[in-house]
């Protein structure tokens, strides 16, 4: 299929300025969203809502170059069908959480799914963005091209800012072709050490992984490349082929699979009101605290070949949220991070603080992208 050129339709870029210039001038601040598919994310949404799901459409894809530009409020789905069309995929496999999600809010949240460090964080595959500043200025950074990249890079600069840095409204996008076989071999370790020596010893091979998880004493490693390669993988990790293999990387992906569903054992009910909880705290973690365990085997999935690892907090007692702070500083003395995902206390601080000079350079940037600090202001940091 040749390059494909989508027409003006959809194009709200204007009205989306108009609205920051005014916001601007009235000092209201704003809350950019999209497809609200993660608005569970980061801290506690403020602001009058301004709307980009309407600045959609395909812009300009080319097949043959690996490239595709789209407008933000463009639904994800709509543009992995189309390269589903061509064999083509988004490498860093991004989490939908639901139909509405938007090419914008993937790219505002950062998040990457299970192939992450075998092929690399969203940032890496941002050639260029179009923003609408806090000043209400349309500013383009970047381009079409893989080889774009002279001085410091604005472009990558403005994935995981959460909107705190501008509203996106184009965005162009390098593409990968879809692997020719790929498959899901099942391995057993009963404790999430064994499998992380496993895992790590798998990585250090010529072998084609582009995922590796463990949960529930079962490591899963993908295996995708050609077929001949793949098999040759195959029979030198030994193991079981899981036939139910996609399902469970879009389960891990998704946060659909069993782990993160809320009505497994161990969700008891509240000692204070005997009440079952529905909303289990998920933190995001780095490494695992090198001091007491938070959790025990039951609440812990290890993705990303050991790189990220997931906490299910199901039980609430008196001493939770002390619990989660001392699992907040074990980690952080191991030089790790921990983020708390879902179902946190969204008005306090959710994402690992930043050192002092990191956080100043970080109000640097918000000072020249929004002045005024109208946009999203506070969804990452309460000094942002």
């Amino acid at each position: 299929m040749g390059s494909i050129t989508e027409s003006i339709a959809g194009n709200i870029e204007d009205q989306l300025q108009q609205q920051v210039l005014a916001a601007r001038q009235s000092s209201t601040p704003l809350a950019i969203c999209g497809g609200n598919s993660k608005t569970f994310y980061g801290r506690e949404i403020v602001g009058q809502p301004i709307n980009v799901a309407q600045h959609s459409g395909i812009i300009d894809y080319h097949p043959t170059e690996l490239v595709i530009t789209a407008r933000a409020g463009t639904p994800l789905r709509e543009i992995m069908a189309l390269l589903e069309k061509n064999n083509q995929m988004l490498g860093f496999e991004p989490p939908l959480f639901s139909d509405s999600a938007t090419l914008g809010g993937a790219i505002a949240s950062g998040l990457s799914g299970p192939s992450r460090p075998f092929s690399g964080p969203v940032n890496h595959f941002v050639l260029g963005v179009t923003v609408l500043s806090g000043r209400g200025e349309v500013l383009r950074f970047g381009g079409q091209v893989i080889k774009n990249v002279a001085g410091f890079d604005v472009s990558r600069l403005l994935v995981g800012s959460l909107g705190c840095l501008g509203i996106l409204l184009e965005i162009s996008l390098k593409v990968v072709p879809k692997p020719a076989t790929e498959l899901t071999i099942v391995l057993h370790h009963a404790d999430a050490d064994a499998a992380i020596v496993s895992m790590n010893t798998l990585a250090g091979k010529p072998v084609p992984i582009s995922a590796a998880a463990w949960v529930a004493g079962k490591t899963r490693i993908r295996l995708s490349g050609s077929k001949a390669g793949v098999t040759a993988a195959r029979r030198a990790i030994g193991g079981k082929v899981d036939a139910e293999g996609a399902a469970f990387w879009s389960g891990i992906r998704e946060q659909t699979h069993g782990f993160f569903k809320v009505d497994r054992p161990g969700n008891r009910p509240s000692k204070q009101s005997g009440k079952q909880l529905s909303q289990p705290l998920l933190l995001r973690s780095s490494v695992a605290p090198a001091t007491k365990m938070f959790c025990q085997n039951k609440c812990q999935l290890i993705d990303w070949g050991g790189g990220l690892r997931w906490y299910s907090c199901t039980e609430r007692d008196d001493n939770r949220d002390s619990s989660v702070q001392e699992f907040e500083d074990a980690v952080k003395s191991a030089r790790g991070y921990v983020t708390r995902f879902r179902n946190g206390d969204r008005k306090s601080e959710v994402f690992a603080p930043l050192p002092d000079m990191i956080l100043k350079f970080h109000q640097r940037l918000k000072n020249q992208f929004d002045p005024d600090g109208i946009l999203n202001p506070g969804r990452m940091y309460r000094a942002l």
